[in-house]
This record gives C-alpha cells, sequence and structure tokens, in this order.
C-alpha cells in the first residue's frame, strides 16, 4: 500500500514537474519569437522590394542566438543579404590593426612607447615626440590623411595607394595639437600603423592579420582588401539613397589600417568572442586592448585602441562603427552581459549604430537599468555663428587664387550673387575640379565658413592690409595653409 502511494507520488511528482518543464520552455520559446519579431521590426524600413539593407548577428555567451539579413546585397542581381554576406566595416576595422600591432609588441618587434619615426622617418620632425600609443588613441595631433584628400581635390572614386596617403601626410607642416595634450579623431594614425606593422614584420597588414588573427579564429570570409581590383567572394554592393532610386557607391581607395577590412556578421562575432577566450594574444592582450587612453592632463578618454568604451543604460559597453562608401558598420559588446549585436549595411543612410542599440534594447531589456535616450538629445548640435554682412568692395578683397604647398592644390575664390564662392581646386595632378561651388558665409572681417561642410576660413592681411592669404579648418585638420598666387 505504501509501496503504491510512493508511486503515485512519484507519478504525480515528476508530472507537475515535467510540466513545469515544459512551461518554462514554452515561455522562453514565446520570449524568444516575441524578441526576433521585435528585432525584424528594427529593420522592416529595410524590407521593402528592392532596397538595399543590412545583416544582422546577435550572440550571447558565445552563441549566435539570431541572426537575419535585411535587403538586398546587390540590386542589378537582386540578391538578397544573409548572414554570410560580407561588407566593407570601415572604421571598425581599426580594432583589428590595433590588434596587430599589440601582437607585434607582444612578439618583442616593437614597443607602443616608440617614437614613430624610428618606423616612419619620412615624416617631420615636429618638435615632439609622436609615439605608436599616441597613433593608437588617436592623440597624436596629426591631421586626418583623408579629409586632406578631399580638400586636395582627391575624389573618392579615385585609385589612391599608400604611397598617395603617406605623400600627403608627410607634406604637412603643423599638427592639430600637441602629441598627447588632446583627442581628435584621426584616420593618419592608423594608416599609418599599416605602414609600420609592414615595416616590422615584413608583410603587409592584410598577410599579417590573415595569418595571426583571421585564420586562427577560422574567420574564413574576412580580409584587409588592399587592392581595388581585388575580388571578396559574396561581398555585397554599396550604395546612397537618390531620387528615385539608389547609387553605387563603393570606394577603389588602396590604404588599410584606418579601414578596408571586409567582413560578415558571423566572422565578426568569432573575432568579438575572442574578447573573452584570448584565443589571440592571451589575457595581457585583451587588457591592452581595452585599456581607455589618458591625455597628458591625466584625463581619461573614452577610447582604447580603436575601440570606444562608456555606459549604455547602466550597462558597460566597448564597441565601434564604420563609414565608408555606402557601407555601413557597428559592432557592439556589452562585456558583463556575454552580449554582442553585429550590424552591417550597404546603404549609407542606414544608421546600424541605432539598430544595434535597439536590438540591444530588445535583448537586454531585463538587464537595462536606466531609461532608453530621448531621441534627438545627443547634446551635439552646433550653435551658429550670425553671419556679417559685407560690402561688394570688402568681398572683393578676397578674391583670387590661393595655394597650398601641403595640399598641393590651388584654390579659385570668387564672387558669383554677391557671395565669396569656393569655385574650384586646381590639385597637383594638374586637372581643375569643380568643387560644389560651395557659398562662404562670413560670420566675421576675415572670418568666413561653409556650414555643410564644416569648412571655417580664416582670412591673413598683410602689412599694408592686403589680404595675403588664409588658414582653413576643417574638422579632423585644423590650421593649413594657403597663400595668395
Amino acid at each position: 500500500m505504501m509501496s503504491s502511494s510512493g508511486n503515485l507520488v512519484n507519478k504525480v511528482g515528476a508530472g507537475i514537474f515535467g510540466l513545469t518543464i515544459l512551461l518554462t520552455v514554452d515561455g522562453l520559446a514565446n520570449a524568444q519569437e516575441k524578441a526576433t519579431k521585435a528585432a525584424d521590426e528594427v529593420f522592416a524600413d529595410l524590407s521593402k522590394p528592392g532596397s538595399p539593407g543590412c545583416a544582422l548577428a546577435a550572440a550571447r555567451g558565445g552563441k549566435i542566438i539570431y541572426e537575419k539579413g535585411y535587403g538586398l546585397a546587390n540590386i542589378e542581381e537582386h540578391v538578397p543579404i544573409t548572414p554570410q554576406t560580407v561588407f566593407d566595416i570601415g572604421s571598425t576595422s581599426k580594432q583589428f590593426t590595433s590588434a596587430s600591432i599589440l601582437l607585434l609588441e607582444k612578439q618583442g618587434k616593437l614597443s607602443v612607447q616608440d617614437d614613430i619615426r624610428k618606423y616612419l622617418p619620412e615624416l617631420p620632425d615636429y618638435g615632439h615626440q609622436i609615439t605608436i600609443l599616441h597613433l593608437l588613441n588617436h592623440t597624436s595631433g596629426l591631421r586626418d590623411y583623408l579629409t586632406l584628400f578631399d580638400l586636395a581635390g582627391v575624389n573618392t572614386d579615385s585609385v589612391t595607394t599608400d604611397d598617395d596617403a603617406l605623400a600627403i601626410i608627410s607634406r604637412q607642416t603643423a599638427l592639430n595639437f600637441a602629441p598627447g595634450s588632446d583627442w581628435l579623431y584621426s584616420n593618419s594614425g592608423f594608416f599609418l600603423l599599416s605602414v609600420i606593422v609592414k615595416r616590422v614584420s615584413g608583410k603587409s597588414l592584410r598577410e599579417f592579420a590573415a595569418e595571426n588573427i583571421f585564420e586562427p579564429l577560422q574567420m574564413r570570409h574576412t580580409v584587409f582588401r588592399n587592392e581595388h581590383t581585388q575580388l571578396v567572394p559574396n561581398r555585397g554592393l554599396a550604395y546612397d539613397l537618390k531620387e528615385g532610386g539608389y547609387a553605387l557607391n563603393v570606394s577603389y581607395f588602396e590604404q588599410t589600417g584606418d579601414g578596408a577590412v571586409h567582413t560578415s556578421v558571423e566572422d565578426l562575432l568569432k573575432w568579438d568572442e575572442n574578447f573573452y577566450s584570448g584565443q589571440v594574444g592571451g589575457p595581457a592582450f585583451l587588457e591592452e586592448i581595452q585599456e581607455p587612453g589618458k591625455l597628458n592632463s591625466g584625463k581619461t578618454l573614452d577610447y582604447a585602441k580603436g575601440l570606444f568604451v562608456g555606459r549604455y543604460r547602466g550597462l558597460r559597453f566597448v564597441d565601434h562603427g564604420g563609414s565608408w562608401g555606402g557601407y555601413r558598420a557597428q559592432l557592439l559588446r556589452f562585456p558583463d552581459q556575454h552580449f554582442s549585436v553585429a550590424c552591417l549595411c550597404n546603404l549609407a543612410n542606414a544608421d546600424p549604430e541605432k539598430r544595434a542599440h535597439q536590438v540591444a534594447d530588445i535583448f537586454l531589456a531585463v538587464e537595462m537599468k536606466e531609461p532608453k535616450p530621448p531621441a534627438g538629445t545627443d547634446g551635439k548640435a552646433r550653435e551658429k555663428k550670425e553671419t556679417i554682412p559685407l560690402s561688394a568692395d570688402q568681398l572683393n578683397a578676397y578674391r583670387g587664387k590661393f595655394r597650398s604647398e601641403e595640399l598641393l592644390a590651388t584654390y579659385t575664390l570668387g564672387i558669383e550673387d554677391a557671395k565669396l564662392v569656393l569655385q574650384n581646386i586646381q590639385n597637383g595632378d594638374g586637372f581643375l575640379h569643380a568643387s560644389q561651388r560651395l557659398a562662404l558665409r562670413p560670420v566675421g572681417l576675415n572670418a568666413f565658413v561653409v556650414d555643410d561642410e564644416g569648412l571655417e576660413f580664416i582670412f591673413d592681411r598683410d602689412a599694408n592690409g592686403n589680404v595675403s592669404g588664409f588658414q582653413l579648418n576643417a574638422g579632423r585638420t585644423k590650421g593649413l595653409s594657403f597663400h595668395r598666387k
């Protein structure tokens, strides 16, 4: 009797326990289904017929928990984006450049405290030591070479090489600021790191990263693309939105270091998992690459070596975005939750940073400790200076041709519709490059701005009061000197 009763209790208990497991599993399945539907909603605008889009992958505990493609990788051929589609990830590449430098340091072939002129003697002596660490943390003060190319009239559709980039950097006679005294994002630093990798290891960054990072982590669809004719299997093309449709926007620049990694969301999450496993580099390497930089003043930065660090909704994060041509990228990691989102897009206005955070909001809803930041309150709006009225005679003083030896370019300024206008740029190849006929808005005597381009012209006058030249400030490049021809 006791035995039968005991068996009955055991059976009932087992049944209840089984029902509990079933309900728990069902609950998890329902939660997962809701989360994936919510994630799909984040990309709903890119799922319309004929649209470029994004690839998404989210991982937790080292396992991909959701991945999907939205939109087309190739509009002409109607090829859909999948989690295996390969994208140019722009500046998200910088962490791989940092990793290559730190691996060379681990091999005893360099130190991040080395003066960069030890490896790059063609650079000018600016009277301040610039170290490899300054390059890694964007505290070198070097002018951004991509901005310099743009200011020199180099079209982004042109083919440019390491030699072109090194030449224009080496022609700069001044820094934006003394090394270590400030922080300003500079692609020049990371491009120069690629040159250092080649000169120290005897291998291109493409070869070094393949052997030391991509192959060990089985990132079989990842490469530094350093030749504009190089074929990349499963690569999606990139596009800009234009009236009535889309326009192709794929760069032919051949420089690496600051960008140029081509990869998929699946491969990116293999790299992301290395920040937990330490398979490549080990614990000391992981600590060093994620250590925030510091200024000479002792101020700690929110930038490590090719990585931004900070907090979002109460959770610690590490991330970096990328933008090149029509490609956009974001790799976002929450280390304490062992959760990451990779979002790669082939449409210039796709905004993967925003979408990656929206996906994180969905999957980490329970862990998020603070409300979502209100939209449009990033505090980055620039104060617009008032326009100062100038007479025709005053404007005429600024007309003429002005030459920059640092850019090997001549700017022609003229008067159109009672406005001072940048009419064209003649660069070192001797060709005239018609600008967008940019109108310079006067904000003071001898001071003009081009608001949409972020340009500031500060004109100089000689002892007789005549306009003799100007200093050009352009975001990541400051103090370029032009003299009247």
